[in-house]
């Protein structure tokens, strides 16, 4: 996702981009489908990086506008949790009262809806009213969203007020497609996919990097190795971003962590579902468990333990000796040849019961497509931190360390403005003084249609249900 939107912000402001990419399709990676605006699920991370979350959330919207699922996310505290949600009021307030200062800074910004309804309580008495409400046929309004929750919870088993939160859905695949079209529509962007890097090495005097890479000539089984010039290399290998940064002999410490969530379908459902966070603790049996919801009775789920959307020796570090941490060979052989059927079936039926712990109906879901998985990469020693954008070493060289995909633009502007400071491009030239709309002037004339059609072509592709490439969800006021 980094490499991606760097590559469309450099085209989009003229300058020649190449894009290698070892896969078939732009956009692949560990599962995105939460859009973190204000950080909520997250009660161990820092105020600071819950501001910068909101603050790189709505730039992600202004920017990748039809890519969000646009529903509100619950997050509620069970009993036996030793948080409280009381506990979350003051953060709650205080992400309000940053975003009402960016409206009134820009009215552009205010697409979480109004200020003022950033959030919402609901107390037992707000959920036992809606409990005996019908289902609307399509949510429009912050209680319409609430009354599926109220019919399907033992109320008995959480601790009060439930919190309703502008925190919306986004669609790896819709991503995908932005990226893909807007680059596609730029000539001075080339798109090198199933192309692997093999060597690096930046010259002395120019400092021109000269980058060697193999592509998969579909004409034959050999691969044909290649060589090209950059002026500046961009290292947003994800979770293998110390490959590179071994063949350029920079040091760096960060943490990889293998993850995945599960496709489900609960095909009794016929409700509009918010995204429900059961908070829970991490690492533990009861770990937070996420149902993110998408058209036609999908739904996407986490369950932050051990046995479902974490792994045992998933999360492991870089050494003195190499910045690439080393994962265990069996995550690299799903990450090189996917899943074997049992380990699916498994896995999806142990998130189904956790979310079933709170939803009893959900037991009758069942499996509905392969996991979303991959290795997700983290700067530093601190595998907590999820506020994170680009770090530079050397000279002509970064590397984007993003942890969540609204940290993307965030990371784009941060090279543009080190491309200024190392007088390769004036500060006009950055494009970093105009809007989203001036820096984006091709993304962001795209077609919602045109970026379905293309998100439904990657899910097929990816064999994945074309549902969780179509959009959900209603505008809130």
């Amino acid at each position: 996702m980094a490499g991606s939107t760097i590559a469309l912000q450099l085209a989009e402001q003229g300058f020649r981009v190449t894009l290698f990419e070892e896969g078939r399709s732009l956009v692949n990676g560990p599962p995105i489908c939460h859009l973190h605006a204000g950080g909520n699920l997250y009660r161990e991370i820092s105020d600071h990086q819950c501001l910068q979350l909101l603050e790189q959330s709505i730039d992600t919207l202004r920017v990748y506008q039809h890519s969000a699922n646009i529903r509100p996310t619950v997050v509620a505290v069970p009993k036996q949790d030793p948080g409280h949600p009381e506990q979350l009021l003051p953060r709650l307030t205080q992400l309000q009262n940053h975003y009402r200062a960016l409206v009134q800074q820009d009215a552009t910004n205010a697409v979480l809806g109004h200020p003022d309804n950033y959030f919402r309580l609901y107390y037992r008495d707000d959920m036992e009213h809606l409990a005996k409400q019908d289902l609307p046929a399509n949510a429009s309004c912050a209680d319409d969203w609430m009354i599926p929750v109220a019919k399907h919870l033992n109320l008995d088993e959480f601790k009060f007020p439930f919190v309703l939160v502008q925190e919306y859905g986004v669609s790896v695949f819709r991503l995908a497609a932005t990226v893909s079209l807007g680059l596609e529509a730029l000539p001075n962007s080339r798109i090198l996919t199933q192309a692997s890097v093999t060597d690096i090495q930046q010259d002395t005097e120019s400092l021109q990097w000269k980058i060697t890479y193999q592509t998969m000539d579909p004409d034959c089984d050999d691969c044909v190795s290649q060589t090209t010039t950059v002026d500046y290399l961009i290292n947003a290998c994800g979770y293998r971003t110390g490959i590179l940064d071994d063949m350029a002999r920079h040091k760096r410490q960060r943490l990889v962590e293998f993850k995945a969530a599960y496709v489900t379908h609960w095909a009794d459902n016929t409700a509009d579902w918010p995204e429900v966070i059961f908070h829970g603790q991490r690492g533990t049996p009861d770990g937070m468990a996420q149902l993110t919801p998408y058209p036609d009775g999908y739904f996407q789920l986490h369950g932050m333990t051990q046995d479902i959307t974490l792994f045992k020796d998933g999360l492991v570090s870089s050494t003195d000796q190499s910045a690439q941490p080393v994962l265990d060979t069996r995550f690299k052989n799903m990450l090189r040849n996917g899943w074997q059927p049992q380990d699916i079936e498994q896995r999806t039926q142990r998130a189904i019961a956790h979310v079933a712990k709170f939803i009893p109906a959900y037991l009758d879901a069942q499996v509905g497509g392969p996991p979303l998985f991959g290795a997700q990469q983290i700067p530093g020693q601190d595998p907590s931190l999820r506020a994170a954008d680009v770090s530079f070493a050397g000279q002509r060289y970064a590397r984007t360390e993003i942890v969540k995909a609204s940290s993307a633009l965030t990371a784009a502007e941060r090279i543009l403005q080190q491309l200024v400071n190392e007088n390769l491009i004036t500060e006009q030239q950055s494009g970093l003084h105009h809007d989203w709309e001036g820096r984006f002037p091709v993304t962001m004339q795209l077609k919602a249609s045109d970026i379905v059609a293309k998100a439904e072509a990657l899910a097929k592709e990816r064999q994945f249900p074309v549902a969780l490439a179509r959009p959900v969800g209603t505008v809130l006021g």
